[in-house]
């Protein structure tokens, strides 16, 4: 068995009184694909700080081999003192790495490495982020929720990225999909404690529920217990003093167990508040086109969606999905094309854009509006703490300022405050945003049994496939096109996924104001990490060739086997392995020779 790369042991720590953390132990060895599961607020995040070295724990220790390299992606990365993304992604390497992965991995993921880091969207934060972990290609990558801020296209190119590595991976997600893909163990985070099982996400919620329902028959069986032995002293005490001492002892101890157990977080109570049923018409748009500049967004798309139907847009970021839904919805008018709406129609709207709450506003005044501590849910006045419970915040929390809220927690609080409102259709952009896969559970279970409409933006491949029964699809240059089903079934109809049409999307994106005229296609060039490996490939193939002639001088001594027989083996594998990279080695150089001669010649 490998030698652990890093060793958590016994791992205590302790916020404001309450245990974050107790008696933790995590294991990671070369190779290994771990996912880190837990509610939100378990600390997933701070153990993951914990491994990296970032965060100091109270009790027990903490082992890096010596040697192994660590890198660790942050939820919210910092680029203060950074002049471009491209110094702050080479800024993660160290003297001995190829700097010419920096650049190649930041167009990869659609930049240039000379934007600004402090005008950078979410998604491109993310994306340079993971461009300078990746860079330094290190033994270990920590990952905390990598996939958040991403569109699908790069979603899929980080799942392919990463499933190509050799390197030990440990994943914090709330994309079940994601999760399922890459992982080949999981970690269970809960009240403190770690669990494992070494199987991958796929099998995590089906044994999490059987733990669960085991923990809770011997809870029930502790009662029975304890009131057994309650009527024993009530009833049953004989004259023998030191039995009947032992007892009650025995009974103290139960009891104290009963006392500190701490039972799981039960689920948020997700309720859309419903106005009167809709008409059969929600809405119907003929030939809708809309751009901007000379930049087409929309152009020529139709489509009819009535009571009950669930839409799903999807894409990569900057294709004009909420342009999309703003048209449809009538919160902007297309340049051309009609857009008809149904009867009675209420609409409630989940907006991403959470920075629009004052942070200083308390958690009740976000939910109150400032009024009084009611809340006004399906018609009645429900007192805030009781709302506030319904989506598992504390009556402690009630005063809690918004900037001290986590990502979930936020998510949340975006989610009641939609919820409260009256509606017959729900318009949600990115709602599975930070939440725990339980809430996530509650909240598709919500939208299937919600009488009305439901219209959404989600980059989550799974909470797709669950909850829509169509998705809207840009093709690129303006056109969108509609398929029944969810995300999986697009796929199939399409007969080819997103990603090689993503490019030429995110490319009109990012060229806003200027001409999308057809022009002839560029010319093919090699890029960074070609080049680099034309260049240094041939002193590979000699330094392996002087390899081989060195470990085939040992093994020509015929005696050998018999006078060092570790040595013998130790230079047949030494020589196997490096006839096998110059093969590797030969194979891409020709490759590579071909390309250049193909695009000089063309």
């Amino acid at each position: 068995m490998a030698p652990p790369l890093i060793q958590l042991k016994d791992i205590s720590l302790t916020f404001g009184g309450t245990p974050l953390l107790k008696g933790v132990e995590l294991t990671v060895s070369q190779g290994d694909r771990l996912c880190l599961i837990g509610r939100n607020g378990s600390g997933k995040s701070t153990l993951l700080k914990i491994v990296a070295g970032l965060v100091d724990n109270d009790n027990g220790s903490r082992f890096v081999q010596p040697g192994a390299t660590v890198q660790y992606l942050p939820q919210e990365p910092d680029f203060s003192g950074f002049a471009t993304t491209l110094a702050y992604v080479e800024a993660g390497m160290h003297d001995g790495d190829n700097h010419y992965q920096a650049q190649y991995l930041l167009e990869q993921l659609g930049l240039t490495g000379q934007e600004n880091p402090e005008n950078l969207s979410g998604g491109e934060a993310r994306r340079t982020a993971l461009a300078r972990v990746l860079a330094p290609e290190p033994d270990i990558l920590l990952l905390d929720e990598p996939t958040n801020h991403l569109d699908l296209t790069t979603i899929e190119w980080l799942e392919s990225e990463l499933a190509s590595r050799r390197c030990a991976l440990v994943l914090i997600s709330h994309d079940r999909r994601f999760l399922t893909n890459l992982s080949r163990s999981t970690a269970w985070l809960d009240r403190g404690q770690i669990r494992q099982i070494d199987r991958g996400f796929g099998a995590f919620e089906e044994w999490r529920d059987e733990v669960l329902a085991e923990e809770e028959r011997d809870q029930h069986k502790l009662d029975r217990k304890i009131v057994n032995e309650e009527h024993w002293l009530r009833h049953g005490v004989s004259g023998r003093r030191k039995r009947n001492v032992k007892r009650l002892a025995g009974l103290h101890e139960l009891r104290a167990q009963r006392r500190d157990y701490r039972g799981a977080q039960g689920n948020a109570t997700l309720a859309a508040a419903e106005a009167e049923k809709s008409g059969k018409l929600i809405f119907e748009a003929k030939n809708i086109s809309r751009t901007y500049g000379d930049r087409k967004i929309v152009e020529d798309f139709s489509i009819r969606v009535q009571r009950g139907d669930r839409i799903g847009v999807v894409g990569p970021n900057g294709a004009g999905k909420t342009t999309m839904i703003n048209m449809l919805t009538g919160n902007e008018p297309p340049d051309s094309g009609t857009v008809r709406f149904g009867a009675n129609i209420e609409m409630a709207t989940l907006d991403q854009h959470r920075e629009s709450l004052n942070p200083k506003t308390t958690l009740a005044e976000a939910l109150t509006g400032g009024r009084g501590d009611h809340v006004m849910v399906n018609g009645q006045l429900k007192h805030v703490v009781g709302y506030m419970k319904d989506f598992l915040f504390s009556q402690e929390q009630m005063r809690t300022p918004l900037e001290v809220l986590s990502g979930g927690e936020r998510g949340r609080l975006m989610l009641a405050r939609a919820l409260a409102k009256p509606s017959n259709v729900l318009v949600l952009d990115e709602p599975t945003n930070d939440l725990d896969l339980e809430t996530l559970d509650v909240l598709e279970e919500m939208l299937s049994e919600y009488q009305g409409t439901v219209i959404l933006i989600s980059h989550d491949r799974d909470f797709l496939d669950r909850v829509v029964t169509s998705v809207i699809v840009p093709d690129g240059n303006g056109k969108w096109t509609e398929y029944a089903g969810g995300y999986t079934d697009m796929l199939a109809q399409r007969g080819a996924d997103l990603k090689r049409e993503a490019k030429v999307v995110v490319a009109e994106a990012k060229s806003s104001g200027a001409s999308t005229a057809a022009k002839p296609a560029s010319k093919r060039k090699m890029n960074f990490k070609e080049k680099h490996a034309l260049e240094t490939l041939p002193k590979t193939m000699a330094n392996l060739q002087s390899e081989i002639a060195k470990q085939q001088r040992h093994l020509d001594d015929p005696n050998l086997y018999a006078k060092d027989r570790k040595k013998f083996d130790t230079a047949s594998a030494a020589l196997s392995k490096a006839q096998k990279e110059l093969a590797d080695a030969e194979e891409q150089w020709l490759e590579l020779e071909m390309l250049r001669e193909e695009i000089e010649n063309a």
